[in-house]
């Protein structure tokens, strides 16, 4: 099998000119993806698909902590927190404001979306381009043109090089896109008065996400709730 593997990145490396350096990359990473589609027990599916993904959003949010504490206690200098301010659209500058944007998801919310997003792993684009999350991009080259776009629309399904990119740019999306600011303002007032944050309550601020509305906060809360996914928040 390594043998195989071997050669199939050699013949990979050989031919690499007639590709896109990203393409290349994300079919690598895609090498070490469980194939979901092969996996037809629904539950048996369901069990690799949140053991594949909840390390890496865990480690995801474990960065964010620390960028947190060391917000807290003053460990940047004035030019880190500018970059920092710039990267999370933070507009006038404040600990507290920093602090808002700046903060972990809930693990069930994060699970409970790539689920929806990505049809369980099995849509081209999480097979493909390690998007679970149906992140958007409109910038021309940017992802992927989905077969079925509307000949006047501009955007594409944007493209990653690993999932735990695809992760990465979720939780900064939820973070700094002013489409969640309900949802953020939900975490900020649970962090005031100390209480729990859960996905189901932060789905709450998620009906600009898909054009279903609330339907889709619904369905957040219902994937949340079917497979137990508040036992990871």
């Amino acid at each position: 099998m390594k043998k195989i593997l071997f050669v199939f990145i050699i013949t990979w490396a050989v031919t690499a000119q007639a590709f896109n350096l990203w393409d290349w990359i994300s079919s690598i990473n895609a090498l070490n993806t469980p194939n979901f589609d092969e996996i037809k027990d629904t539950n048996q599916r369901k069990i690799a698909f949140f053991g594949y993904l909840l390390p890496m959003v865990e480690e995801e949010n474990r960065k964010i902590k620390l960028v947190r504490s060391l917000i807290k206690n003053n460990q940047f200098n004035d030019s880190q927190i500018k970059k920092l301010a710039k990267k999370y659209r933070v507009k006038n500058i404040s600990k507290k404001a920093l602090l808002n944007a700046i903060d972990t998801i809930p693990t069930s919310l994060a699970l409970a979306q790539a689920a929806i997003e990505s049809n369980w792993g099995r849509s081209r684009f999480s097979k493909r381009w390690h998007n679970y999350f149906g992140i958007w991009c409109f910038s021309p080259g940017c992802g992927i043109v989905p077969e079925n776009r509307n000949k006047n629309a501009k955007y594409e399904v944007k493209n990653f090089s690993s999932t735990n990119k695809s992760i990465e740019y979720y939780l900064l999306n939820i973070n700094r896109n002013y489409a969640y600011e309900l949802l953020r303002k939900i975490r900020a007032y649970k962090r005031k008065h100390n209480l729990k944050l859960t996905g189901t309550s932060l789905a709450e601020g998620l009906d600009k996400y898909s054009n279903i509305g609330y339907e889709y906060i619904e369905l957040v809360q219902s994937i949340i709730r079917q497979n137990n996914l508040t036992r990871f928040d």
